[in-house]
């Protein structure tokens, strides 16, 4: 049975790669930009007003001007409406489909700022820039089980600010980022069976790590420089966190008790095998535009970086020598998005909003898969504002994803050649109210 040992130890390694890949496919790469609802009425597009509470996360220069205390909660409800995939050759072949269980996840936001003089004021954020999770339909049989089943990630933020108000027009924001997240993996392990020739599954694999912290900062400034014209600059860094975790591997019964014995014998089975690995989560950038149209309308345009790069080939690192260290190839680039959104004043007291992203993908065709089947997006957004005893701010966005299709492989990375041609859609919910 030494073949056959080899071939489950070699999968199970691979298996450990999940850590550092799960994430979701509905923001770019694993990120979640919707961080306040006002926003994200616009598409994101506020880096040159941030004008609220989530001023904290899209630019800490708008913390500046505050000249009240005020809090805010809200959520958004992200919710797939299509996830699939069509199979193509050599693997899984042509004729083949999938799809992922619906997607349906809520990440919180909450935001307290103050004036601590008229010219230093404080923030705090509470925020979810990364995560979701993509869990494959039937996944004893799903074709990528051995890849995947479930992949998910979770990252919360504490973000204590200070905001600097230089002059009545000009402001600067400094802030400090706590970053814990945590991962959960699912997937089958698989090995030859000499007595079919046929591959088969020998076991389940469920992989956990964290909340594991990582530390970061962020910064901004806002000019107003006249009542039809203002922009703004934002920048977060790189927060890279340490994972520790376990991965725990329970044994499947093909029905054929010598295989099953073979498999077993020498295999560690129902125990926890402990392993490190790291995240560099990427740093982000924002330039944003913003130009009074009339008394009563307002465009904004914003051009985003994220330093995507960073993930690269993160180390896997086996504390016990359960398996030898590795790293998973990702090879992940820098990209670009680009937003406008469109503020309409009806009264003093309401709002509607509209706007459009598009969104690139940092994810080169080779490192596709079902953990994560990214691709370039559009969004288009609505979003409704009334202030009164409580503010509440309401946006919807429809999200579409471009297909995507995987037919080529890194040279070094084979083992996880899985072809074909993935397609997503989401909607998102967002709700906000301040007091």
């Amino acid at each position: 049975m030494q073949r056959g040992s080899i071939l489950l130890w070699g999968t199970l390694g691979a298996v450990a790669l999940g850590l550092l890949a799960a994430g979701p496919g509905h923001a770019a790469g694993f990120s979640i930009f919707e961080q306040g609802t006002k926003a994200m009425g616009m598409a994101g597009a506020f880096t040159a007003q941030a004008d609220d509470g989530s001023a904290l996360f899209h630019n800490a220069g708008g913390l500046a001007f505050v000249t009240k205390r005020e809090m805010q909660v809200g959520a958004t409800y992200i919710r797939g409406i299509k996830a699939d995939l069509k199979g193509a050759n050599p693997f899984p072949g042509e004729g083949y489909t999938a799809e992922e269980k619906d997607l349906s996840e809520v990440p919180p936001h909450a935001y307290y700022v103050q004036p601590i003089n008229d010219v230093w004021k404080f923030g705090f954020g509470v925020e979810t820039p990364f995560g979701l999770t993509t869990e494959w339909e039937n996944p004893d049989t799903f074709a990528g089980r051995f890849i995947s089943t479930k992949a998910a990630l979770r990252a919360i933020d504490l973000n204590p600010t200070i905001g600097w108000q230089i002059t009545p027009t000009f402001g600067l924001g400094f802030g400090a980022i706590a970053r814990f997240s945590d991962v959960d993996l699912n997937r089958d392990v698989g090995a030859n069976n000499p007595f079919t020739q046929s591959r088969v599954n020998v076991a389940k694999l469920n992989l956990k790590a964290g909340f594991d912290q990582g530390y970061g900062w962020n910064v901004g400034l806002l000019h107003k420089y006249n009542n039809s014209f203002s922009w703004g600059l934002a920048y977060r860094s790189k927060v890279k966190v340490d994972f520790e975790g376990d991965a725990r591997l329970t044994q499947i019964l093909t029905g054929n008790p010598v295989f099953d014995a073979l498999v077993r014998g020498g295999q560690p089975f129902d125990r926890n095998l402990p392993v490190k690995a790291t995240i560099e989560f990427p740093d982000e950038a924002s330039l944003g535009l913003a130009f009074a149209l009339s008394p009563n309308l307002l465009l904004e345009t914003d051009f985003n970086w994220t330093g995507w790069s960073s993930f690269d080939e993160p180390p896997i690192d086996f504390t016990n020598n359960d398996l030898p260290d590795t790293k998973i190839i990702a090879r992940w680039k820098d990209v670009y998005n680009y937003r406008a959104g469109l503020k309409w004043t009806t009264s003093p007291s309401t709002e509607w909003r509209f706007g459009y992203v598009f969104d690139e993908s940092p994810q080169p065709e080779e490192a596709v898969n079902p953990q994560l089947p990214d691709a370039d997006r559009n969004g288009l957004t609505i979003g409704w504002g009334h202030k009164g005893a409580i503010n509440t701010d309401i946006a919807l966005m429809y999200l579409d994803f471009k297909e995507r299709s995987r037919h080529k492989s890194y040279p070094d990375d084979r083992a996880n050649d899985f072809f074909g041609t993935y397609k997503t859609r989401a909607l998102l919910l967002g709700v906000t109210v301040g007091f």
